[in-house]
Order: structure tokens, then C-alpha cells, then sequence
């Protein structure tokens, strides 16, 4: 099977796989994610995180949000940039932010109240990043939706500069044990799930913690 095929149908599986889970059961892994997100140092330092409302079977971490209020930090949601292929925006989101639904049924803030520059940053300028993964290794290697919308919106993290830091979240379930990968994926500093974490090395190993 070609490489591409092959990243395509195992999406098709991952995702079905955790939608599979029942609403307890994604309570309850929700709620273990996130208190393993907040003792991690990069989350308790982070002022500027990005996150994502979840979609599709995607593991919650909406329960962050008060938190993250709490501690002063802002919060932002990505927003697909209009006019510019499979990029992002990421918008600051309030209680108030106007919420619409994007072309994958995502919800997600009004483009026209994104468009102020004042009420968005630049991916190089977030601390934190986390966004939703479909599939993930014990090397940390990930599998996204296939759209590109995170590699490209952070590819300039291949090179030096400010960065955020990149944290991949998912379900347990949701890992397997070895992934294909592509020249473009970009890589993380760590990806957590309900039961454990795993911090890749750059040369090519990685160390997992688990409850």
C-alpha cells in the first residue's frame, strides 16, 4: 500500500477507535489529561496557549480554560486563515469571543472578529501550543488530521527564533506502535495522553512517565 494510503486509512481507524469511547469514559479521560497537562512546567509557565475546542471524538482539555484564566494566562483558538492555504490563525477567545462553525463543522471564532490584529498572534509569539493528534507513537511521532493546517502554521520551528512550545494530546487508545512519517510533519517537544507522557529526544529516542 503507498505511504499516503496507508497514513489515510490508519486515520480512518484512529478516529473511529475514539469515537468509540463512551461519554464517561471521555469524561473521565479528559479529566486525567488535564491534570497531568497542569504539572507539566511548560503549561504552569505558558501566559500565551493555544488549545482547540474538541471535535469528532477528540479528547477534552476545555476544562484548562478556567484554569488558565485563573492564572492569568491567555487563551487562544485556532481560526483557519481566510485567503491562505491550510494556515492559521490564532485568536484570543473570551466569554465573549462571537463563535461560528468552519467548513469542517468546527466551531471556531468569526473570521471578521479575528480579523483585528489586536485580537490575534502570530504562532511565533504563543508560549504553548497544544493541539489534537488522531494517532501518536511511543518515539513520539504523531499523526494529524492530513489537512497540513499545524505543520505549516509552525514549520518555522525547524529553524532558530522565539517558538511556543509544542505539546500533541490525545487518548490512550489513540496510540500505536509505530507511525509513517512525512518530510513535513513538524516535530514536538511532548505528547500526553490520560495515562502517560512521552518526551521525544532529538536523537531519535524517548522516554515515557506514566501515572
Amino acid at each position: 500500500m503507498p505511504e499516503m494510503a496507508r497514513r489515510q486509512a490508519l486515520r480512518r481507524a484512529l478516529r473511529k477507535r475514539r469515537r468509540t469511547l463512551s461519554a464517561t469514559r471521555q469524561r473521565e479521560a479528559s479529566l486525567k489529561l488535564c491534570r497531568r497537562l497542569r504539572q507539566l512546567p511548560e503549561v504552569r509557565r505558558a501566559r500565551r496557549i493555544a488549545l482547540y475546542l474538541p471535535n469528532d471524538g477528540e479528547i477534552d482539555i476545555t476544562p484548562l480554560i478556567a484554569w488558565c484564566r485563573r492564572r492569568g494566562a491567555r487563551v487562544y483558538l485556532p481560526v483557519l486563515q481566510p485567503l491562505t492555504h491550510n494556515r492559521l490563525w490564532f485568536v484570543h477567545y473570551q466569554v465573549s469571543t462571537p463563535m461560528v462553525r468552519n467548513r469542517f463543522g468546527i466551531s471556531e471564532p468569526d473570521t471578521r472578529h479575528g480579523a483585528h490584529r489586536a485580537r490575534r498572534l502570530p504562532a511565533w509569539a504563543l508560549d504553548l501550543v497544544l493541539l489534537p493528534l488522531v494517532g501518536f507513537d511511543d518515539a513520539g511521532r504523531r499523526l494529524g488530521m492530513g489537512g497540513g493546517f499545524y505543520d505549516r502554521s509552525f514549520a518555522f520551528t525547524r529553524g532558530s527564533g522565539p517558538r511556543p512550545h509544542l505539546i500533541g494530546v490525545a487518548h490512550e487508545i489513540q496510540q500505536v506502535r509505530a507511525l509513517p512519517t512525512a518530510s513535513w510533519d513538524v516535530p514536538l517537544d511532548a505528547i500526553v495522553s490520560d495515562t502517560g507522557t512521552i518526551r521525544p529526544r532529538k536523537a531519535g529516542r524517548s522516554y515515557k512517565t506514566g501515572e
